[in-house]
Formats: structure tokens, C-alpha cells, sequence
């Protein structure tokens, strides 16, 4: 980037940067580079084929891997969270995909830092998870430096749960427990505290829902404001395998609002691994690292109530065991 057109707010991801067109000029970005971005800017969302030559292969062998890992007929009597969270620690290839050099590139240039990936989800069937926004499960400070990257390992239609998105909401504030009135040491949130304030912006700002039917190989990379969820598995002869990538990006404080009181001295700060390096990553920003003290004070704060929303977990399994089924959050 020339010193003419230095980004006057480094702390503001450039693809959401008031800046964007004096960032995003010929000769720092392809055409198609550009056009992502635009897209990601303007509508929260943008489809891209995954950078690998050999992804067709190795979608086939994650499948193959992980089939024996889920509850099959517990699905499709309803009653099974039909996801497996970090494969990348025993799978290579879900690893592979997740430390993808092209994607990396990529997303480094949309928001002017590094990424680093920290967490694979992967999932043989739709989700049918209430719409939801990142923000309040991966946050950082400066805020939205965090996205995610949703890959096909199948071909995907209206009848296997595809991934559903609400354009331009990732524009909202990022409303946090303060907005929806919400003390975390009163009591265990989950998501389903947000989803009356999430359902009635999307009726008074009238975003339109749209579904991603895609392509073995494509992907979709959402930025981490952006309202999106599974829509229901209609057909359950059919699968739907996908991966999920979550990055976040360096120089960077990472925690999870929903489960945060700053103001009370309750900070549920992330310890992340970088799947790239396999070392665990430093929380700081503007290049100063958080103080040892202060984590370890927000996290001497946090366990109580971790203790408590890890009884409040079992309690759910437990109910759900009984009444027919639970959907897992991110």
C-alpha cells in the first residue's frame, strides 16, 4: 500500500473501512480480489472458489474420516447436534483446508492484518441453527477483526439444510449483553438471549434472507457481524457436508461478549492455538500485549461462572435426551 493512501484507521478491518476505496485500488488487488471485497463489503458475504487443486480429493477423504463420528440414527430421529468441533487436531486434511495459504492471502489483504485460523467445525448434515451473529461468540478488540470461511465438500441444494444469510446486517452495531440487558453473573445466557432483538431488526430494517445453494468446492466467507443460520434439513436421505473455518486476526484482544462484564471486572478472554504454527496465541493490540495480571484476574472472575454454565450444559443435555433433541451454538 503506497504512503498515499495509508489507512487512517488500522483498527477498523479495511473491507468495513470508511477508507475502503482508497485502500482497494489497482495495483495493491486483482479484479477478483476487489470484487470479493466489494462484496463482502456491501453485503456482509462473498462466494469464491477454495484456492486448493486438490480439494475435490480431499473433501472425499474428510468424509470418509469422519463418517464413523456421528450419531446417524439419533439424527434422524431428531434427537443428535450432528457436528464435530476441531478435527483439524487428528485430520490433516480438515487442517490443510484450514491453513490454506490462497485463503490466508486473501483474507489478510480484506482486512489489513494477518489471519490466523483457530477453530474447524465440520458437519455431515444442515445445521438448522437460529440465525445468529458471530459477535457475540468471537469477538475481538479492535472490533470484527474475526470471519468465517464456510466450504462445500458436497454439491448443496434447497433440500439439505443450506447455509441461510441476511445481506447488509453485518452493517448493524455489534449488540452485546449491555444492549439486550443482560448481567452474565445473574444468570447462564446462551444465544437465545439475542434472537427476539435479531428477529425483530430483521423485520423493522427488512434485510433479505438468502440461501447459499452451492457448488462442491466453493466457498463463502462471512464477516463476523453478519446474521446467518442453517435453514431446515428437508430431505434426510440426503447429507451435507461442509466445513467451517473461523479466523481471527493478529494484534488483537480475543473473548466472548456473551459471557463478558467488563465493567464488573468479568472478561471471558479466548486462549487460542494459531492452527498455522500450533503455538498459542498472544492477546495484545496495538502491539502491546495484555497484561499476564489482568488475564488472569478476568479469568479468576469468569470460573465461577463457567462452573455454573458448565452445570447449566448438563442440565440441557439431560433435557434434551428426554424431550427430543438440542441445537449446538458456535
Amino acid at each position: 500500500m503506497s504512503q498515499a493512501h495509508r489507512n487512517p484507521l488500522p483498527g477498523v478491518p479495511a473491507v468495513e473501512s470508511p477508507f475502503f476505496d482508497d485502500i482497494f485500488v489497482p495495483g495493491n488487488c486483482s479484479a477478483e480480489e476487489l470484487r470479493i471485497a466489494k462484496d463482502l463489503r456491501d453485503n456482509g458475504y462473498a462466494v469464491f472458489d477454495f484456492p486448493d487443486a486438490d480439494i475435490q480429493a480431499k473433501a472425499e477423504r474428510i468424509k470418509s474420516a469422519l463418517h464413523g463420528r456421528y450419531p446417524w440414527t439419533q439424527w434422524r430421529s431428531g434427537k443428535a447436534d450432528m457436528r464435530v468441533q476441531d478435527a483439524w487436531k487428528t485430520n490433516d486434511d480438515v487442517r490443510s483446508v484450514a491453513i490454506n495459504a490462497g485463503v490466508l492471502e486473501l483474507l489478510s489483504k480484506l482486512y489489513g492484518r494477518q489471519a490466523w485460523p483457530f477453530q474447524t467445525l465440520n458437519f455431515p448434515v444442515g445445521t438448522e441453527q437460529h440465525f445468529h451473529t458471530d459477535s457475540i461468540h468471537f469477538s475481538s478488540v479492535p472490533e470484527r477483526f474475526m470471519c468465517g470461511v464456510w466450504l462445500a465438500l458436497e454439491d448443496i441444494g434447497p433440500e439439505q439444510g443450506p447455509l441461510e444469510y441476511y445481506a447488509g446486517s453485518h452493517r448493524w452495531p455489534i449488540y452485546t449483553n449491555e444492549h439486550v440487558g443482560f448481567v452474565p453473573r445473574d444468570g447462564v445466557n446462551d444465544q437465545s438471549t439475542y434472537h427476539e432483538v435479531w428477529r425483530r431488526l430483521v423485520e423493522r430494517t427488512g434485510v433479505r434472507r438468502e440461501q447459499f445453494h452451492a457448488r462442491k468446492g466453493q466457498a463463502l466467507i462471512w464477516a463476523s457481524n453478519l446474521l446467518h443460520g442453517g435453514m431446515p434439513h428437508l430431505d434426510k436421505s440426503k447429507t451435507r457436508w461442509s466445513q467451517v473455518t473461523h479466523y481471527y486476526f493478529e494484534d488483537c484482544a480475543y473473548y466472548t461478549p456473551m459471557h463478558s462484564d467488563p465493567f464488573r471486572g468479568l472478561v471471558a478472554f479466548r486462549h487460542l492455538t494459531d492452527l498455522r504454527t500450533l503455538r498459542p496465541v498472544i492477546n495484545s493490540f496495538s502491539n502491546n500485549r495484555i497484561p499476564p495480571a489482568f488475564l488472569k484476574a478476568s479469568r479468576a472472575g469468569f470460573e465461577p461462572f463457567a462452573r455454573l454454565r458448565r452445570s447449566y450444559n448438563r442440565f440441557r443435555r439431560k433435557l434434551a435426551r428426554r424431550s427430543g433433541g438440542e441445537r449446538g451454538m458456535e
